[in-house]
């Protein structure tokens, strides 16, 4: 999907791989940046290069679409994994195997660096195993949560 984004009355083209997809990866001008979207969009570069104003709104439920496989995506196996973005140590669970989820719902909390990060459901699906627990320590791309389907 491509998006104009104004910063300071200049307008960039965006291009976004996949919306939903945690963190959001954005091309603009050539330069990759991950997006972290909470309550409060955040950008964080991917480079060493700052890149200070630039937010992306989260669409509302209604408007989200099937999400539609970039090219670079991970392999078709990952979409049924939930893994974790960055490393720090599972607060809370909140979901069971055999629960429904949709896309963007709460799977699990985890703590990095004093902050509280929402990890959601990337997909719908049915939750199929949780391989973490409340406490526990991971590493960037650990899995969290794998899918029954």
């Amino acid at each position: 999907m491509k998006v104009t984004v104004t910063i300071d009355d200049e307008q960039f083209e965006v291009q976004i791989a996949d919306l939903y997809a945690r963190p959001i990866v954005a091309e603009v001008d050539g330069r990759r940046y991950e997006v972290w979207l909470n309550d409060t969009p955040v950008v964080r570069p991917v480079s060493s290069t700052p890149a200070s104003g630039i937010a992306i709104p989260a669409p509302s439920a209604a408007a989200r679409p099937a999400a539609a496989p970039a090219s670079g995506a991970p392999p078709a196996e990952s979409s049924s994994r939930i893994l974790a973005p960055i490393p720090g140590v599972i607060v809370a669970i909140s979901v069971q195997p055999g629960d429904t989820v949709e896309p963007g719902q709460q799977v699990c909390i985890l703590e990095a660096m004093k902050m509280k990060n929402i990890i959601r459901a990337p997909r719908s699906g049915t939750i199929g195993a949780i391989r973490v627990s409340p406490g526990q320590h991971v590493r960037h791309h650990d899995v969290l949560i794998e899918y029954a389907d």
